[in-house]
């Protein structure tokens, strides 16, 4: 099915058949109480809260009409040895790593894989027939085989919801930019780190550079939901 979807700088037009949806980093983490954000005093569960009601709707709404569902959820092995050691930005700048490692009481706590801190949170717990990709940078496209799987299914469209608006969401969607896809974020459906002027920046920086920006309403309303 071909929609046409409201969008900034103009309407996109989109085969459905083409498209998935990327669900980023919804995550115990990142949107729940005792997760990483809230011990390091990011979580703004009101906002976080919005958020995830307009990614409920937009993923049943894309289930609903054939695309394809793919999550990104960040993970670190017990070992943390694909955090990067010394030589990676990663091991100095991410959040998670490098609480864990000035901090070996933390070691195994954050974002690392089969714990709670881990896990996608309850109200968007993946089907089975969507597919969970694990990554260890900001961006889905390293190090994984996200951009192996759109290609065996024929994806050419991606839409964007998850967090954080300017870090992993940001960064997947510049990557998918570069690898040739066609990005649109929904931006009710994405929550910032952060002062709110950043969430403006990113869509600023989506709209005029790397993509096309579009809300949940508009996107459910052409889906003709």
């Amino acid at each position: 099915m071909e929609i046409t979807v409201p969008a900034n700088p103009e309407p996109v037009r989109l085969d459905t058949g083409k498209t998935a949806l990327v669900v980023v980093d919804m995550q115990n983490g990142f949107c729940k109480k005792d997760g990483m954000f809230d011990v390091f005093g990011k979580l703004n569960e009101a906002k976080t809260e919005l958020v995830i009601q307009t990614n409920k709707k937009v993923i049943e709404a894309s289930r609903s009409h054939g695309i394809k569902v793919v999550y990104l959820r960040m993970t670190y092995n017990p070992d943390m040895a694909n955090a990067g050691g010394p030589d990676s930005p990663n091991y100095w700048k991410e959040g998670g790593a490098v609480a864990m490692r000035k901090n070996p009481e933390l070691k195994g706590k954050f974002l690392t894989l089969n714990t709670w801190d881990w896990q996608i949170i309850d109200e968007l717990t993946p089907l089975p027939e969507d597919t969970v990709v694990n990554k260890n940078r900001y961006s889905g496209f390293p190090n994984t085989e996200l951009d192996a799987i759109l290609k065996k299914n024929n994806i050419r469209n991606l839409l964007f919801v998850g967090v954080a608006t300017n870090v992993c969401v940001e960064s997947t969607l510049r990557d998918a930019y570069f690898h040739e896809y066609f990005p649109v974020m929904i931006s009710d459906g994405c929550g910032n780190t952060g002062p709110d002027y950043i969430q403006e920046a990113t869509i600023w920086n989506v709209s005029h550079v790397f993509g096309w920006v579009t809300t949940s309403e508009d996107l459910i309303k052409a889906l003709g939901t």
